[in-house]
């Protein structure tokens, strides 16, 4: 079963800044693993948050790629 991340962008992100979907990935783990290493590229590219998904079924959502305010 694949794994994918779908991404929501920024009011100000351009349409080919980022594709709607991740790369698919075997297991969980390896899309999580993925997504640590990548979240930069991703919100400089105008990604705001993401989901996983396994196939179709949302596992969860609304994750910010955005640093925690240390506020």
């Amino acid at each position: 079963m694949p794994w994918t991340w779908t991404y929501t962008m920024t009011s100000n992100a351009t349409s080919d800044s980022a594709p709607p979907v991740s790369p698919s990935f075997p297991s969980q783990a390896d899309a999580e693993s993925w997504i640590g290493e990548s979240w930069r590229e991703l919100l400089d590219a105008g990604v705001d948050s993401v989901a996983l998904l396994e196939n179709e079924r949302v596992v969860y959502t609304g994750m910010s790629l955005h640093p925690a305010d240390p506020g």
